[in-house]
């Protein structure tokens, strides 16, 4: 065989390899073997989340609004998933787009080596008509070894074809994917996207406005009370358990003492994680033995009153000593007018929005109940009233905003039953249920920074939420 033959064989056995490689290859590079795009997927819908709500109701007698004001917990925007998720769509989609283009333009270069191979080919094909017609100066048996080879190149040609075709459907898909993203920064747009930090930052101010309003809400009327919430169990079937109404928001530090009385150990936690855990910080012997359960931590220091006395102590935590002691003047003592379940349950000591109260019976009011303001500082007695509810028929009583209302029992059925209001001295008889989980109550508190009641219910320490009546402040009344 002459030179020019052996190497046109050469060049057709190497072309033939590479056909067989692309035939195989490039589908997968383009992702036509294995890989659809869907035109049926659809974008998930998001429910937006419930944002904040404000109820109103009518105007009082003396023209100022009233309305109840509930504060959800705090969410985001209900807008933020659905904006969240159209970036991240956004994002993915821009990222499709340029692994495209990527591939696009590996296949314009490979596109074009093909092109020219096909060029060639057909050169080739020429040739070897040209020498088919001139057969007559070419042995048979080299000519039918060209025509074999040429033979192997056929199946080239419908791979070509599909080539180009893939070409153009990835040229398609390149469009489509822009089409999309056009759509997808115009919802974005609409719903204002880009101005999203904007968007946020009107929702804190939000906030923060209506955080300062509920600041400007004035004392309520106890409308119901929800829960109970076990925050742990612990302790004997009676005792008390506190926090500081004037702490601030950073200090959450529980006060335990078990028992009503024949006990001096006051147990100290950093934080309720603290309590739940058992991670006492500190324990305070105290001087005197205490009675009941109704005592009060107000402004760092513990009141209670002393066992088997009428006298009120004020103990400071931060110095570790006893700074007033007063004798509450004519209270019963000792179980005399004690609440339904006894334990020498006579005095007590609780703290509101107002001030320190002490809440009592004496013998000049026949047995009723009497209400104290007392001087947090000298225990002095600043104004008391008298009302017409027995003492011994009050399961427990608490104060909120300067109105003391006063459970029928300390047993399961227990509801607030009467109310009197220190400020208008008038009383009424309500009707304001609560779940007696377990049973038995023994303590009984509000705390005016938490809007919530403290309850020991039968060696439980647990927590009910309490459902105010609000009337908001306008700028004229401040």
């Amino acid at each position: 065989m002459s030179p020019p033959l052996l190497k046109l064989g050469a060049v057709l056995s190497a072309m033939a390899v590479i056909s067989n490689w692309m035939s195989q290859t490039l589908p997968s590079l383009v992702g036509l073997n294995a890989t659809r795009l869907s035109t049926t997927d659809t974008l998930t819908q998001i429910s937006p989340k419930e944002g904040w709500q404000v109820y109103s109701s009518a105007q009082d007698p003396d023209g100022r609004c009233i309305c109840t004001v509930v504060a959800p917990e705090q969410n985001l925007c209900s807008r933020d998933a659905k904006s969240r998720q159209l970036r991240q769509l956004l994002e993915k989609v821009q990222n499709m787009s340029q692994s495209i283009e990527v591939l696009n333009l590996r296949t314009q270069r490979d596109f074009q080596y093909v092109l020219k191979m096909e060029t060639q080919m057909k050169g080739l094909k020429a040739k070897f008509r040209q020498i088919e017609d001139d057969r007559k100066t070419l042995m048979t048996k080299h000519f039918q070894e060209l025509k074999e080879k040429m033979d192997e190149l056929l199946p080239l040609i419908p791979v070509l074809e599909q080539y180009k075709t893939d070409a153009k459907l990835i040229t398609q898909f390149k469009e489509e994917i822009r089409n999309l993203s056009a759509v997808l920064t115009g919802i974005q747009e609409e719903i204002g996207t880009y101005d999203y930090e904007e968007l946020h930052q009107r929702v804190l101010s939000l906030e923060t406005r209506l955080r300062d309003c509920m600041k400007k809400l004035t004392c309520g009327k106890l409308m119901k009370i929800t829960g109970p919430i076990t925050v742990k169990t612990s302790g004997t079937r009676f005792g008390a358990w506190m926090t500081d109404p004037l702490a601030s928001e950073k200090n959450n530090r529980v006060w335990y003492m078990d028992s009503y009385t024949n006990n001096k150990i006051v147990r100290e936690y950093k934080s309720i994680a603290d309590f739940v855990s058992g991670a006492e910080s500190r324990t305070y012997n105290l001087p005197f033995k205490w009675a009941g359960t109704n005592h009060v931590v107000y402004n760092g220091s513990l009141y209670f009153n002393k066992y088997q006395s009428n006298i009120i102590i004020k103990y400071s935590f931060d110095v570790g000593r006893v700074l007033a002691q007063r004798s509450l003047e004519y209270a019963g003592f000792h179980n005399v007018y004690p609440y339904t379940w006894g334990g020498f349950s006579d005095i007590d000591l609780m703290a509101d929005e107002i001030g320190l109260w002490a809440v009592y019976a004496t013998n000049q009011n026949a047995g009723n109940i009497v209400i104290s303001q007392l001087n947090q500082d000298t225990l002095e007695v600043m104004k008391s009233w008298s009302t017409g509810y027995p003492k011994r028929s009050a399961g427990e009583s608490f104060m909120i905003c300067g109105t003391l209302y006063v459970t029928n029992s300390h047993l399961t059925g227990a509801k607030v039953y009467y109310s009197y209001s220190t400020k208008t001295s008038t009383y009424e008889y309500t009707d304001i249920p609560f779940h007696n989980q377990y049973f038995h109550i023994s303590m009984l508190d509000y705390n005016a920074r938490d809007r919530a009641l403290y309850a020991w219910n039968n060696g439980h320490q647990v927590l009910f939420n309490v459902t105010l009546f609000h009337i908001i402040k306008t700028e004229d009344d401040t």
